[in-house]
């Protein structure tokens, strides 16, 4: 299963649109402008919340929990690493490993993928391509929100 992930630029605050394969929308990220740390909402097509993602502060490392309703799902930590980036999502028990700039990466669970997800080149704003191996019973909008994490650890990189 394919996701288009693209950013929006020119707005206020994080502004993301996910396609399917089909160019149809599916999802859409909005994150607050006035807050302390990052916190993004992803809304289905009909505007109901599916996730919140909430920036951890006061931390060595950069951690982020991902929330579904009240339940935390997922806590997302970067590990110190000198060459390549690596995550850590605890809840699923997967572990996230990319090259040194961050533009192809995998998501994984005891070494099997759960996700490929690839950036997008030559786009006006981020755009990444993500595949969910079906077989993996991953849920896509975990997933979805692991992306979104990773993509704002770099975006602080970055700046």
């Amino acid at each position: 299963m394919n996701l288009y992930l693209k950013q929006q630029v020119f707005s206020w605050g994080d502004r993301f649109f996910i396609y399917d394969i089909d160019g149809k929308e599916k999802y859409y990220v909005e994150g607050e402008v006035f807050s302390f740390g990052k916190k993004l909402h992803v809304y289905d097509i009909i505007g109901n919340e599916v996730a919140y993602i909430e920036q951890r502060l006061f931390t060595f490392f950069p951690k982020y929990t991902i929330y579904k309703g009240d339940e935390a799902v997922a806590e997302i930590t970067k590990e110190f690493s000198f060459f390549k980036q690596e995550y850590t999502v605890d809840g699923p028990g997967w572990s996230v490993l990319g090259d040194f700039f961050d533009h192809e990466y995998e998501i994984s669970r005891n070494g099997a993928p759960v996700a490929e997800v690839s950036k997008k080149w030559f786009t006006f704003g981020d755009a990444y391509e993500i595949f969910i191996n079906e077989d993996s019973g991953a849920d896509e909008v975990t997933v979805l929100a692991t992306v979104l994490v990773i993509d704002a650890c770099i975006e602080a990189q970055n700046n």
